[in-house]
């Protein structure tokens, strides 16, 4: 929509895009990172992993929360990808702490999923949402239209639909699984027209004899990784695959109404960008901008997110990934030195104007825990879909690594500098990512064999 909208949910709740209420959103969103930035509380003195972890459960899972948050400064937006790549794996029974902690967790995702689908039924499918006075939202588009943002959605929704399906399980998880099976009938019909809108603006995009579809052949789609200002990504193109994907297991969208505007089956789509990104034998990053040596040319999102792109039970895929992560391993300019902290990029990337003035390095020459963490656990899915034991040592040195800066930070961290500190500019200073910090754990119980924490029955 490209006008001010405002259209009522059942709930009363009203949701508006558009020039004005960007303009409101961003005048916002600067108030409160100036604010976190001069006026951030003295952190608190836990340091022992346990307390840091029951200390940043209440506050993800907090009862006066709305929406389910990373941490200052993003605390007062809503991100709907971050359900997708930073938090898909808050319920895991092994990572509650107890009875109280699964209700808190079920109900915040509940209020967190049922607003983002209010948001879609209005038409309101943007990278961000910023609350503005109750009941109001403003849905704004940092830095560009989203490739994730359905994504996010459905594996919200996935997420609570399968509450009950692992031991051992709380009362509100099958309480959780059942309001997710409501909300997908209730709201099926308005997330089957946004992803069949999705697949209508992909776009051809020829190169070496062969047409291809992207979302973002023309323009930049945000992602995760949404300061980057290049074209043409793997990461984004990934993202819209694995949408198709999980709508379809779903029940959202059918495989022939996709085919029909794709003009190819899904099994083809993939083929389709696997060749296209991976033509050389490794992931390139982006088809935007000049080809340069390999490490320079990818970049570690290329993990994509948990249970979505990569199929490591397909030997060429696997092949594919473990070329790619070679080349990332092998690289010193990828490490923070002495460490299993991997960069997301060996050089800074392009970056629209305000990252290169505010936080050059944010999405570049920086290591995020979580996509750390991503990349162990698709070493893990290598490892074990190859019956070796090939990235088992990487993966856990990652993990072990994440701790340690855990511990000595006083909390999970979003990102890290190049120097092993947390990273700050004059302009910002990292989130403490409480919300974050039960995906680390379950990866850790994968490639340790036994649980970091455990918790009083």
């Amino acid at each position: 929509m490209n006008s001010d909208i405002s259209l009522p949910s059942e709930r009363e709740n009203r949701f508006y895009q558009g020039a004005t209420a960007s303009l409101v959103a961003n005048a916002l969103q600067a108030v409160n990172f100036l604010g976190d930035r001069f006026l951030r509380k003295l952190p608190h003195s836990l340091s022992a992993i346990e307390d840091l972890y029951r200390h940043a459960m209440d506050s993800a899972f907090s009862a006066t929360e709305t929406f389910l948050v990373t941490g200052a400064p993003h605390a007062s937006a809503y991100y709907p990808r971050d359900f997708a790549w930073f938090y898909p794996d808050i319920l895991d029974p092994e990572t509650i702490m107890d009875a109280q902690d699964a209700v808190r967790r079920a109900r915040l995702l509940d209020k967190s999923v049922r607003l983002l689908l209010e948001a879609v039924r209005a038409g309101v499918v943007t990278t961000t949402i910023v609350p503005a006075g109750r009941g109001r939202y403003l849905g704004v588009n940092y830095f560009s239209p989203p490739s994730d943002t359905l994504l996010g959605i459905l594996a919200g929704l996935q997420q609570m639909i399968s509450a009950d399906q692992r031991a051992p399980s709380y009362l509100a998880m099958s309480q959780c699984a059942h309001a997710g099976r409501l909300l997908l009938a209730e709201y099926g019909d308005d997330l089957r027209r946004a992803v069949l809108k999705l697949a209508s603006e992909l776009e051809p995009f020829d190169h070496d004899g062969a047409r291809y579809l992207l979302c973002d052949a023309r323009g930049p789609r945000s992602a995760a990784t949404d300061t980057r200002a290049e074209r043409r990504r793997f990461v984004t193109n990934a993202c819209v695959y694995t949408t198709f994907t999980w709508s379809m297991q779903l029940g959202v969208v059918g495989e022939n109404e996709l085919k029909r505007l794709l003009g190819r089956d899904l099994a083809q789509y993939k083929k389709d960008l696997l060749h296209l990104f991976g033509g050389d034998g490794y992931i390139r990053h982006s088809l935007d901008g000049p080809k340069g040596p390999p490490a320079s040319v990818v970049a570690l999102d290329f993990v994509s997110v948990h249970r979505g792109f990569w199929d490591l039970n397909d030997a060429s895929e696997r092949a594919l990934f473990a070329v790619t992560a070679d080349l990332i391993i092998a690289e010193p300019r990828f490490r923070i030195p002495s460490t299993f902290h991997f960069l997301v990029s060996a050089d800074n990337p392009r970056n629209k104007m305000i990252h290169k003035i505010a936080a050059p390095a944010y999405q570049g020459r920086s290591s995020w825990p979580t996509f750390n963490v991503e990349f162990a656990d698709r070493m893990l899915d290598y490892d074990e879909f190859s019956a070796s034991d090939t990235y088992r040592s990487c993966a856990q040195g990652i993990l072990k690594d994440i701790r340690t800066a855990t511990e000595l930070h006083g909390g999970y961290p979003e990102l890290i500098s190049e120097q092993g500190l947390k990273y700050r500019t004059w302009a910002y200073q990292g989130a403490v990512a409480h919300s974050w910090f039960p995906r680390f754990l379950s990866v850790w119980r994968r490639a340790y064999g036994s649980p970091l924490l455990k918790w009083d029955d």
